[in-house]
């Protein structure tokens, strides 16, 4: 990336960042807002053309706010979500796209050791290879949501490296346009992470992630390898459980198994293959025992940074595996879960035993994965993780 002043004094200015936006104003006069932000881009030794030109024409654009007000919860099962993220038709094009830029995947994992299967499954999941980028300008999102004071400590940050972007010539003010909260390209990445991690993989002097797939997946591999990706290590495998009693309550995240600790149990990789019997490794039954079973080793966690749901980052770890040859997931037939109501009435009654479920959302997440575990051990249920009518009516 082209820079027009000294790349550490951008880092160390972006770093700083979140303390100024801490104290800098929010709400108010919009034009007196922008003027606030120019003089702090100013004072991080950005050049004032750039934000004039980057801020001259700024908007507050509501769609953004009524998007950020009615965010859509994840409440689609893994087998949902998985099978309808992960179809022949994404599957097909990701093979094709994995042959078309061979020499710049194969640049990607020498330089920073991420396979491509790895970033062409994000590719495909965040805009299905850059056919969907999102439709809202870039700067009128960042600077609408900079403005709003709900979250303004996240988003003026973004909004100044999106300053910096257009000083490098990789953004126009008046044609850029992505997600509605600011994300950029064909990875859908935020301004501050592609000043820190943009890579210029086509060699024309810019990090243009829109369009250019050289940028966008060399620019993914080194951010992902900033995430603390471990080189050759595999990061999601299938496996199969023995029959009869099994130590379900050892799943979860939170354990400190080995693969070969998981082996002397009886647990196998689908198709037989050998384990890395001395990495770490979490049993995951995203829909309980009866469900598809993996193992995730420290890779995983990862896919945690970039997305914290666990069912998206679950689909995308096992996309990335069908990419790497894998076979489709066995097919199974999980117990019937809980709908949004019985979800709702299940966190209020594990919070009122005295379990840390977070917000009470329907949402089955990690905390509320956890709590559910420890009350099946207690009434004598495998513990699984996975929330079910008889588990409900137990409690």
């Amino acid at each position: 990336m082209s820079s027009p002043f000294p790349l550490a004094l951008l880092l160390a200015s972006l770093a700083a960042t979140p303390a100024l936006a801490q104290s800098a104003p929010c709400g108010g006069d919009f034009s007196a807002f922008l003027d606030g932000v120019k003089a702090e881009a100013v004072g991080m030794g950005l050049p004032a053309e750039a934000a004039d030109k980057a801020l001259r024409n700024a908007a507050i654009d509501r769609k953004v706010l009524a998007r950020d007000g009615a965010q859509g919860v994840f409440k689609q099962t893994f087998l949902e979500f998985s099978k309808r993220s992960v179809s022949g038709g994404r599957m097909g094009i990701g093979q094709k796209k994995m042959q078309q830029y061979a020499s710049t995947f194969e640049r990607a994992e020498r330089d920073h050791g991420v396979p491509a299967a790895v970033i062409t499954a994000f590719w495909g999941l965040e805009t299905d290879y850059g056919a969907v980028q999102g439709d809202f300008n870039t700067i009128n999102a960042l600077a609408t949501l900079s403005h709003d004071c709900r979250r303004p400590e996240l988003f003026r940050p973004q909004l100044l490296a999106a300053i910096e972007m257009v000083a490098h010539g990789d953004l126009d003010p008046a044609t850029t346009t992505g997600a509605w909260a600011g994300e950029i390209g064909q990875v859908q990445m935020l301004p501050v992470d592609i000043i820190r991690h943009g890579s210029d993989g086509d060699g024309d002097g810019h990090v243009t992630l829109k369009t250019s797939s050289e940028d966008a997946i060399m620019t993914a591999a080194r951010f992902i390898e900033s995430l603390g990706w471990r080189r050759g290590e595999p990061w999601m495998v299938e496996v199969t459980l023995p029959d009869g009693a099994f130590p379900y309550e050892k799943s979860g995240l939170e354990g400190t198994m080995t693969a070969g600790d998981w082996e002397q149990l009886g647990v196998s990789a689908r198709g037989g293959a050998a384990l890395p019997a001395a990495l770490k490794a979490d049993l995951l039954m995203p829909q309980g025992r009866k469900g598809p079973v993996f193992l995730a080793f420290p890779n995983f966690s990862i896919y945690l940074e970039w997305n914290q749901s666990f069912i998206y980052t679950t689909s995308a770890a096992y996309f990335a595996t069908r990419l790497a040859g894998a076979q489709p997931y066995t097919a199974t037939s999980p117990e019937p879960g809980l709908d949004d109501a019985g979800m709702r009435a299940l966190q209020e009654k594990l919070a009122a035993l005295g379990h840390d479920v977070g917000k009470i959302d329907g949402i089955l997440g990690g905390g509320t994965r956890s709590a559910v575990r420890k009350e099946q051990i207690r009434l004598g249920l495998p513990a699984d993780g996975w929330p079910t009518p008889a588990l409900l009516a137990g409690l």
